[in-house]
């Protein structure tokens, strides 16, 4: 393009007849150098445009000099993180950024083969899922380090020319501080071990040195193909053992050595030369492990007791109660690790006998086990009446309706990222989510909609228990139930015939297993005020009473809020909880909210979804309209495309989206968003409650 056509484009991106920027001059520029490079600074300058037009102004000001000098990632690494500090912290701080041309400049080989957080942390988190021990969450900072519960990792990882090996070290910096937690490091008060020395902080530094080794060691026996990445990358950086230290290495890699051993070797590490830190090593806090051990240990005891309480109730309830005067022995529970091939596994016995834990004890008991090396006595006593601070059962928030209040305005909330269609990217951080839980309703709602569709409920319940009992006929089997015709016809052909006769003559019933976990996500926005709502509560309430009789594992949220500040998420059911009468109650007392911003809630029960274990994960949105919010930007092709991103999140992480709806003009944005065959439109509401268990059956068989 000319000067002149780039000046019209520049002129309507950057609204230059309101603004009087004089962009003819920049149009020359752009318009002086090779196509690839005008269209990249033209298609970016009108990217930002859609979220400031001065930080746009000043991008394609500044772009044609740095061409020659920036790679085109580092350059789109420099107009994001404006648009990021635009959105966190406004327009002054975003130009301040865009002055900073040259800083970004001088971090070419960090930007060009560097790996960046936001990029990993998905398949490290996956990673670190699959390792045995406590559930590890990542989380970007400025340093890379553990406190037992999250591991750090850098924005930008960049040792490397090569981004395959960045990646490989980030993996391996993640491993090590995932053994830190499995294999004991911080299982001693390692500040008071390192006080005794002259000099604290060095002694610490090579107590992290001796851990080094002896953690390595493990990984290498638990995982030998990382561990040989590790040390490849290690002698490409040119990193040994320093002077002296060969011995204390071949005793700390021995398959019996643990945190006392390295202890015990402190003071001669204290004699020798400094350990220089391993590329993956990372940093030792041990007064960050400490803090979070504090505030998890009596939540852990007080929780594990209770669940012990709960399963001695269910041991003892059908045993005769005892006779007048006869004493019967206290039963106690004993609790022992098992390290098996890598893998850490919670045995549990009552009385001596096996008890087989449900997955939330076994958890706390590998926690437990995992800070300890053992499982404290006293931690097995289950809990009597009044025996513990309700309180510690569960996380204490503060009130989500606070915020609004003015006390506490973001803590406590959860962010999500959202997609800016305009900038082709995502907003980071952008919504602040807070999950609440529907105010229960004792109104009589659940058994006026039962006798309302007794004759509905009674089809349902046959169809369902249908569902739940289908067997599969499986053919040409060695034995089975029954003689499989065809096959015996084809086996005596073959006799006939002078052939081996097959031994596959039967046929078996295999009876179905379901193994399939649904989230309900429920439109709770103003517009499904009146019957809509009545509907929708319908819906759930028969589909509740159908699925009761299958055995999937479901949950229900609703959603709503008002803008991008107030996203709220609200809670009906979760995947571990029963249909109690105060679920129930939870479904009568749905109320009609605000509006219909849909991203956050999709990317949220993603995440619940990818929690829980199960072959087949859906996700079944019940609503009644488009993507809308309260004049920020949310309406039309905006709400649109950030939905539809989200929900190409989900289908990435195995899970499958469906809309049902009742809006008639659907048709027109549906289809993008969830694809050709993945939503219903209903005509009216009315067929809701009647429509959406045949659907379920649909989608889940």
């Amino acid at each position: 393009m000319n000067a002149g056509e780039i000046t019209q484009l520049l002129e309507g991106w950057l609204e230059a007849d309101f603004s009087f920027r004089k962009v003819g001059p920049t149009a020359e520029k752009i318009a002086a150098l090779p196509v690839d490079d005008q269209n990249f600074i033209l298609d970016w300058t009108k990217r930002v445009a859609s979220s400031n037009l001065e930080v746009a102004w000043q991008f394609a000001r500044r772009a044609p000099a740095l061409m020659d000098s920036m790679d085109r990632r580092l350059m789109e690494a420099w107009v994001l993180g404006a648009c990021d500090v635009y959105d966190r912290q406004g327009l002054r701080h975003a130009l301040t950024v865009m002055e900073a041309a040259d800083h970004f400049a001088e971090r070419q080989l960090e930007m060009t083969a560097g790996v960046l957080f936001e990029d990993v942390a998905g398949v490290l988190g996956n990673f670190v899922r699959g390792l045995s021990g406590r559930r590890l969450a990542l989380e970007q900072g400025q340093h890379i380090y553990t406190d037992t519960e999250k591991l750090y990792l850098p924005g930008v990882l960049a040792r490397f020319p090569d981004p395959a090996d960045n990646f490989k070290l980030a993996k391996a910096m993640v491993a090590m501080m995932w053994a830190q937690t499995r294999f004991g490091t911080f299982r001693a008060d390692l500040i008071q071990a390192c006080a005794s020395f002259p000099d604290p902080a060095r002694a610490l530094g090579q107590l992290h040195g001796l851990e080094t080794l002896r953690l390595s060691a493990c990984i290498a026996r638990e995982l030998p193909g990382l561990h040989r990445e590790m040390e490849r990358l290690r002698t490409a950086l040119g990193e040994g053992l320093p002077a002296g230290w060969e011995p204390l290495a071949r005793r700390l890699t021995q398959p019996e050595a643990s945190l006392a051993d390295s202890l015990a070797l402190l003071g001669h590490a204290t004699r020798l030369p400094d350990f220089t830190p391993w590329c993956y090593q990372g940093e030792l806090r041990p007064e960050a492990a400490a803090a979070t051990f504090e505030a998890r240990r009596e939540k852990e005891k007080a929780r594990l007791r209770v669940k012990l309480s709960q399963l001695l109730e269910e041991h003892t309830r059908h045993e005769a109660p005892a006779t007048p005067g006869e004493e019967r022995p206290i039963p106690a529970f004993e609790a022992e690790a098992r390290d098996e091939a890598g893998r850490l596994d919670m045995t549990l016995t009552l009385d001596g006998l096996p008890v087989a834990p449900p997955e939330d004890v076994k958890a706390l008991l590998s926690s437990i086990y995992l800070d300890f090396g053992e499982i404290p006595p006293d931690y097995l006593v289950p809990a009597g009446d009044g025996d513990y601070d309700p309180s510690l059962l569960m996380d204490q928030t503060a009130d989500p309706d606070a915020v609004w209040q003015g006390t506490y305005h973001e803590e406590g909330a959860t962010f999500y990222d959202e997609w800016d269609m305009g900038r082709e990217h995502y907003r980071k951080n952008w919504c602040v989510m807070r999950e609440k839980e529907v105010t229960p309703v004792e109104d009589g709602f659940h058994r006026a909609t039962l006798e309302k569709y007794a004759g509905l409920v009674k089809h349902l319940r046959k169809s369902f228990e249908a569902l739940r009992d289908e067997n599969r006929i499986e053919k040409r089997q060695h034995q089975g139930d029954d003689v499989d015709i065809d096959a015996l016809v084809e086996a005596l052909a073959d006799a006939r015939d002078g052939r081996e006769m097959s031994e596959r003559l039967f046929v078996r019933l295999h009876r179905t297993e379901r193994n399939i976990a649904v989230a309900f996500m429920v439109d709770m926005s103003g517009s499904t005020r009146g019957w809509i709502n009545e509907a929708e509560r319908e819906a759930l309430i028969l589909l509740c009473e159908a699925l009761e009789l299958l055995g999937d594992r479901y949950a229900i949220y609703g959603f709503s809020g008002i803008t991008r500040k107030r996203c709220e998420l609200f809670r009906v059911k979760t995947f571990d909880e029963p249909y109690s009468d105060e679920v129930k109650a939870r479904i009568s007392g749905i109320r009609a909210q605000e509006y219909t911003r849909m991203g956050f809630a999709i990317r949220h029960l993603t995440e619940l979804l990818k929690g829980v274990e199960a072959k087949t994960k859906v996700l079944i949105t019940l609503s009644d309209g488009r993507p809308d919010d309260y004049f920020d930007g949310y309406r039309g092709p905006y709400g649109i495309e950030d939905t539809r991103m989200a929900l190409l999140e989900a289908r990435r992480a195995g899970i499958h989206p469906f809309c049902i709806t009742i809006d008639k003009e659907a048709r027109d944005y549906l289809p993008h968003m969830y694809g050709a065959a993945r939503y219903i439109i209903l005509d009216d509401v009315r067929q809701l409650p009647m429509k959406v268990s045949d659907i379920y059956r649909r989608l889940t068989t």
